[in-house]
């Protein structure tokens, strides 16, 4: 697309301003400048979307998107959450401006982090060229007996009045079905009101953490340690030191299209999308953004010392499903319940937020989100790393359709 068709373009901004002491703010401030100095010279103009809290950001995304073309995110893993949930599915790209800890979904991307000026001059080159990649995403809705929470802080939302339906609103709805039709009216939204509050349904971009892997996060979210991966790392090592067997229920289709279903009692599940968690530990180092699957990952027992020790070990490296202490699927699908053995599992989280209490189903979405990135990422994402990933589960010795080990 040439310079002169960017003219009458909107960018929208969103940032989260009660990030690290207010600063996120200044930053949110900083990339406002920056890319309305670009839209002076490139024909486009800025917007700021940011609310007062995470779901009020998100509502006013979501509200707007009629008057943005591109949405850009500012901060960490979280705000890729509002950004995935703002304009998944939509095809309006998402820039990212990765700030703060985390950023595994920009770090995945190989994305700037904490280069703010790097990463705005990225997202202004993309738009200009049209450079963008589609990756997957999960989305994730309740199953009966399933509901949100609150995003910001895990803890429970007040209970929704859902509206019922009786014989004699449907017999009204019934007798004016043919005044609807003729004067193009749609009464059904008034007399049925609006979906539960609680009901579950979000998309994610990175990771969906159910177990250990929830309760790690939610423990660094707590931490008063001043650097992200720090906080993230020590909780790991509290975590480890007394981890609970989470019971849970599993209907999985994998790759091949069969369907397995079975209990899982075990301290940690996920289901992920992208490589990393925790500011760059390879939970997932298998995963692929635009394969059309997700990756089930979980530990298969309780492990020893030494295992555990082990298990830190490869944390960054890539060889953690090398370990027999986990296991690992690719999966399409999967129904995630209560188990009627194990502990209670924990608030589950999808890129760092809260996101609700099991059962849930989790699907994966094709190519449903564009992302802005300059042309060299963009070239060197199109390979997506089938081959390197590949050639690490062979190395791990693993059966790339069953995900079990050959010896």
């Amino acid at each position: 697309m040439s310079e002169s068709s960017r003219s009458n373009m909107t960018v929208a901004v969103v940032g989260n301003p009660t990030s690290n002491k207010g600063r996120g703010a200044k930053t949110s401030d900083q990339v406002i400048s920056l890319l309305q100095s670009a839209g002076d010279r490139h024909g486009f103009e800025v917007i700021d979307v940011t609310g007062t809290s995470f779901e009020d950001s998100l509502d006013k995304a979501k509200s707007r998107r009629a008057e943005y073309d591109y949405l850009v995110v500012v901060g960490g893993d979280g705000m890729i959450a509002l950004g995935t949930n703002a304009v998944g599915c939509s095809g309006k790209p998402l820039g990212i401006v990765a700030t703060g800890s985390g950023n595994d979904f920009a770090r995945g991307l190989e994305l700037p982090v904490n280069r703010v000026e790097t990463a705005v001059d990225g997202i202004v080159g993309a738009i200009m060229r049209g450079s963008h990649i589609d990756v997957d995403m999960g989305l994730v809705t309740s199953l009966p007996g399933g509901y949100a929470v609150d995003s910001s802080t895990g803890g429970e939302l007040p209970r929704a009045q859902k509206a019922s339906v009786t014989a004699h609103t449907v017999k009204g709805l019934l007798a004016v079905d043919s005044l609807q039709s003729n004067m193009g009216l749609d009464f059904t939204d008034e007399y049925l009101g609006e979906p539960n509050s609680l009901d579950i349904d979000r998309y994610y971009a990175g990771m969906l953490s159910c177990g250990l892997d929830a309760s790690i996060n939610d423990r660094a979210n707590h931490s008063h340690l001043p650097n992200g991966t720090l906080r993230y790392f020590a909780a790991v090592l509290v975590e480890l030191s007394h981890m609970k067997r989470y019971g849970y229920h599993v209907k999985a289709t994998l790759a091949d299209g069969s369907v397995e279903e079975r209990d899982i009692i075990s301290p940690l599940l996920t289901v992920a999308n992208s490589r990393h968690i925790g500011g760059g530990i390879e939970v997932s180092p298998y995963s692929r953004f635009s394969d059309g699957l997700l990756d089930l990952v979980w530990m298969d027992h309780v492990p020893n010392f030494a295992e555990c020790v082990k298990a830190v070990s490869h944390a960054y490296d890539g060889r953690l499903l090398a370990s027999k202490v986990f296991g690992w699927q690719r999966i399409r699908e999967i129904e995630i319940s209560r188990a009627a053995d194990g502990d209670e599992p924990p608030v589950f989280m999808a890129d760092g937020e809260y996101v609700g209490h099991l059962p849930v189903k989790v699907t994966a979405q094709s190519r449903a989100l564009r992302v802005l990135v300059p042309p060299a990422v963009a070239e060197a994402q199109a390979h997506d790393g089938e081959e390197q990933a590949l050639e690490a589960i062979a190395r791990d010795r693993r059966d790339p359709l069953t995900g079990g080990f050959f010896d």
